[in-house]
Formats: C-alpha cells, structure tokens, sequence
C-alpha cells in the first residue's frame, strides 16, 4: 500500500493546530492570572488611597486644632502681659507709698525721746520698714523682669502660630478635593 503525499502534509496542519490552539488557551489562562492579579493589586491601592485620604483630613484638621490652640495661647498671654503691666503700676504706687516710711521713721525718734519705753518697740519697727521697702523694691524690679519675660513670650507664640499657619495652609488646599 502505498500512502498518499497529502496524508502527511494533512497530519503536519493538525499537529501545528492542535499546538496553537493549545498555545492560544495556555495565553487565555495567563491573560485571566494577569487580570485577576492587576485587579487584586487595583483594589488593594484603592483600599490604601482612602486611608490616605483619611489620614490626610486627620491631620489637617490636627493643625487646625493646633492653629486655635496658638491663638487662643496667644491672646492668653496678653492678656496676663496686660495684667503684669497693672501689677506693676500697683507696684509702683505701693513703692511711693513705702518711700514715705522714712519720714514716719523720724517722727517716731521724736516719740522714743519722749518716751524712752516705746523707742525700742519703734526702733524694730523702723528696721522692720527699712526691710520691707528693700524687699518691696526687689520685688518690683521683679515684676518687672516677669512683665518683660511674658512680652517675649507673646512674641514668641505669634512666632510659631505663623509657622503652624503656614504647614496648614497647604492642607487646607488640599481640603476640597477631600470628602
């Protein structure tokens, strides 16, 4: 029996279909791995972008927190550089008035001389003025040195309010763009 050319050049064509076909299915199967893989890794960085977001509104609204915070430290503190200024104005007043001891300091060496009993009562009491003003001086130079001190803080948080204003200004663009 003698076989016909065609027969081969037939089983040459099936074999070459039969392997693309099997070339084209192996394709199908890794196309789908590849589209279920791009689609887990798009819905993982979706997940992650809303916590981004989320944390982003966290944190400008932090800022925002902190802003008021700085504001409210601010007109705190001249409110107290206010009353220190007060405090020292009273300070002065009650240093006149502490400065006119020494006139009721002679007097009272007038009564020692008339009456020798109280001279010595008077002396101590005398002493205990001159001590008083020196402390009541100390003490208002002080107040004055805290009155100066609470001027530089004021500076100083108007200083870093600005700053603070200026990290959350970019935040507050972003803002509407965020739920």
């Amino acid at each position: 029996m003698r076989e016909d050319p065609r027969r081969a050049i037939v089983e040459v064509m099936a074999r070459l279909g039969r392997e693309t076909q099997f070339h084209i299915d192996e394709r199908h199967r890794r196309f789908r791995i590849t589209d279920g893989v791009i689609i887990a890794t798009s819905i993982v960085l979706a997940i992650v972008a809303v916590f981004n977001v989320y944390y982003v509104r966290l944190l400008y609204q932090d800022f925002n927190g902190i802003v008021a915070n700085m504001v409210s430290m601010r007109d705190h503190l001249v409110a107290v550089d206010e009353d220190m200024g007060v405090i020292t104005q009273h300070m002065s007043a009650f240093q006149q008035h502490i400065d006119q001891m020494a006139p009721i300091a002679g007097h009272m060496n007038a009564i020692a001389d008339k009456m020798p009993v109280i001279r010595n009562q008077m002396d101590g009491i005398a002493g205990n003025m001159r001590r008083i003003a020196q402390s009541m001086n100390t003490m208002s130079q002080g107040m004055q040195v805290i009155d100066q001190r609470v001027y530089s803080m004021t500076g100083g948080v108007a200083s870093m309010r600005a700053n603070v204003g200026q990290i959350a200004r970019p935040m507050g663009a972003m803002m509407p763009f965020m739920p």
